[in-house]
């Protein structure tokens, strides 16, 4: 035993204080340990998260399916068949919408130009050609200095082409066999945790059903978003409405900064297009759209499966964003609302069943002669036996 000495020098707060660092820093170690084999495994990671949310988006309809009487293999293969659908009509109206409108989207950009340039001559600010034809030349000469930066781009993104068609169809079979076999799968998970398996069967359910409120949520209000700003630009005459529509609904998934580029993106697409008036108007109705929206549909919808502070979602997709770029700005939030509705199954232990009251003896007096009872019978009498053999 080791004298009580050397503990007492130190004061207990600080005793106290001195565990906490040592567990924290043993828990950063492997947090971050951890980071670093899914930052190498990223092929396998990133398509794994995205089949997540997919499952958590579609596994209602797989469910409702099952439920009608369909075996999950074809109950799993409607489902992914309606998603694809829906997924190449989307492409479809993009692409198609976008190869009609681009030409006439140039050439209102150059007569918006010309419109500029000719207000800045004779506008108050009262530039002269030269100042403007030299601020045109400095563009140009950045943009041809970026040159090779991105034509490195582009050569460096056709060089990985492959591996994002091979993380596609990997993604795809890790949804279709969730959709398929995810009660199997997680029964499985937890045969290998043992005596703490009801306490990771908890974690695990309420991690689930907190994602695919999540995520159903999300979607719901991305698909509102993309609407209301779709019918906008569409009423304004804008050229790829269509597109930016879709742009702005796949940004909604990242909250706060995904409306703040798409909203960007479209407001520039307007300002080219249509003006300066009809770009402040659109940008008005995006505001007091994302207004409607931060405060009326995300509290309704996704507030129930998270109820996180503006500040704590800027804080998780800051450092989503440093770990893995947009992909993870994209996962951060849903990620961080997993481990906070977990945690506390985790460390909750079920109280134990209280034991059974214990049964009455019955009265052996009180026991009717055509009643099995509890104990045996008694025996019959002497006489009784003797006139029976007879």
């Amino acid at each position: 035993m080791l004298p009580d000495r050397p503990t007492k020098l130190v004061p207990p707060v600080l005793a106290k204080m001195a565990a906490w660092c040592v567990c924290l820093i043993l828990v950063g170690v492997v947090v971050y340990i951890f980071a670093m084999i899914i930052a190498r495994l990223t092929f396998v990671a990133l398509p794994v998260a995205i089949a997540l949310l997919l499952t958590a988006l579609l596994f209602p309809l797989t469910h409702r399916l099952r439920q009608a009487g369909m075996r999950p293999i074809y109950a799993t293969w409607v489902t992914m068949l309606i998603a694809l659908a829906v997924l190449v009509g989307t492409g479809w109206l993009v692409g198609a919408r976008a190869s009609e409108e681009f030409p006439n989207l140039v050439e209102q950009v150059q007569t918006t130009a010309r419109d500029v340039q000719e207000w800045l001559i004779t506008g108050p600010l009262h530039l002269q050609q030269a100042q403007i034809t030299a601020y045109v030349d400095e563009i140009a000469q950045v943009v041809n200095a970026q040159r090779q930066a991105i034509t490195t781009t582009v050569l460096s993104a056709g060089a990985v082409a492959f591996e994002v068609l091979a993380s596609i169809v990997l993604l795809l079979f890790v949804t279709f066999f969730l959709l398929k076999d995810g009660d199997r799968i997680w029964a499985w998970i937890l045969r290998g945790f043992g005596d703490v398996a009801p306490r990771v069967d908890r974690a695990g359910r309420a991690a689930w059903t907190t994602l695919s409120h999540y995520v159903q949520g999300t979607v719901a209000v991305a698909a509102v978003h993309g609407v209301i700003m779709g019918i906008v630009l569409a009423g304004m005459g804008v050229p790829l409405w269509a597109p930016l529509a879709v742009l702005i609904f796949f940004a909604s998934f990242i909250p706060i900064v995904g409306i703040f580029f798409a909203g960007t993106v479209a407001t520039l697409v307007t300002l080219g297009a249509k003006g300066l008036v009809l770009a402040l108007v659109f940008l008005g109705v995006l505001i007091v759209e994302q207004q409607l929206e931060n405060h009326v549909l995300q509290p309704l919808i996704v507030g129930r499966a998270l109820n996180f502070h503006p500040l704590a979602i800027i804080l998780v997709l800051a450092v989503g964003g440093i770990l893995a770029g947009i992909a993870g700005a994209a996962v951060a939030v849903p990620v961080a609302a997993v481990i906070y509705r977990a945690l506390p199954e985790l460390r909750h232990q079920q109280p134990a069943l209280p034991p059974p009251p214990p049964r009455p003896i019955p009265d052996e007096g009180n026991v009717p002669d055509g009643d099995p009872g509890d104990g045996p019978r008694a025996a019959p009498a002497e006489d009784e036996r003797s006139v029976n053999r007879e």
